[in-house]
Formats: structure tokens, C-alpha cells, sequence
């Protein structure tokens, strides 16, 4: 993808994301979502499980299966449509996903440049401490720029 796309699609995910950064810090009920909605609700466990097509005893299973988190994406879903609610799935970062580019961007360039500073060093040419976070900014932010395929492979 041509980095003026891959920049475009960062920031048109980044502001929809940005929506829903509250949920962070939003804990799931101790007992679960599930339960935590049929209770409120004021619905048995029995009406419960007719409403979604399975025995009583499942819902047990279902319940605990969703605290363990084994519970499928598509048997919450189907929970949730019993209950009458919808069931939202989200990978929510914790910060900007233009902040983690950076920061990886950055994280990369310190290892690049530590590398040919290293060299330099050897060869008594290396850069005083002022120009060498100069010029691990602007490969930071080059790197940020352009996002290159090889980005993720460097920590």
C-alpha cells in the first residue's frame, strides 16, 4: 500500500477508534456481561435459555464460559440477540494508533541509528549527543511518514 494510503487509512481508523477510547476503562461486570444483563433484566436463567434455543444447564456453561473468556464471538452474539442488545467488538488502542506509530517509528530509528553511531564512534566520527537525537528524530519521523513494510520487524 502506497504510504499516502496507508497514512489515510491510519487516520480515518484512528478517528473512529478515538470514539471509543472511554471503553477502556470501562471493567466488565465480575460475573460477566451476560449475566449481568439477564439479572438486570429480571430473566431465570430457564427463560433465558428458551429464549436462546438451549437447555437451562448450558447457560450455566455459558455464563462461566464468558469469565474464562472461551466464550465465540458468534455465541455472544447470539446471547446478546436473546436479551435483546447488541453485542459490540472492539480492539481499542490505548493510545492513538498515529501515537504507536510513532513511538515505534522512533523505537526503530534509536536501534538504526545506535547501530551506525556505534561504527562512528569506532571511527572517532561519531555525532555529539544534540545531533544524535536530531537525527533520530527525523528518521523517526520519516519513518512515521512513509511507514514502511519493515516498521513492525524492528523493536
Amino acid at each position: 500500500m502506497a504510504p499516502n494510503r496507508k497514512r489515510l487509512a491510519l487516520e480515518q481508523l484512528g478517528q473512529t477508534l478515538s470514539r471509543l477510547s472511554g471503553l477502556q476503562s470501562i471493567p466488565a461486570p465480575p460475573k460477566g456481561w451476560i449475566r449481568a444483563v439477564r439479572e438486570a433484566l429480571g430473566m431465570s436463567g430457564v427463560q433465558f435459555a428458551a429464549r436462546l434455543g438451549v437447555s437451562p444447564p448450558r447457560i450455566t456453561v455459558l455464563e462461566r464460559d464468558e469469565c474464562s473468556g472461551s466464550l465465540t464471538i458468534k455465541t455472544m452474539r447470539q446471547a446478546a440477540e436473546a436479551l435483546d442488545c447488541v453485542f459490540v467488538y472492539a480492539i481499542v488502542p490505548r493510545a492513538s494508533l498515529d501515537e504507536t506509530v510513532k513511538n515505534q517509528a522512533e523505537k526503530v530509528a534509536r536501534v538504526r541509528l545506535a547501530r551506525a553511531s556505534h561504527t562512528m564512534m569506532l571511527e572517532n566520527q561519531h555525532l555529539p549527543g544534540d545531533e544524535l537525537q536530531r537525527a533520530i528524530d527525523d528518521a523517526a519521523d520519516e519513518l512515521a511518514r512513509t511507514m514502511p513494510k519493515e516498521l513492525w520487524n524492528e523493536s
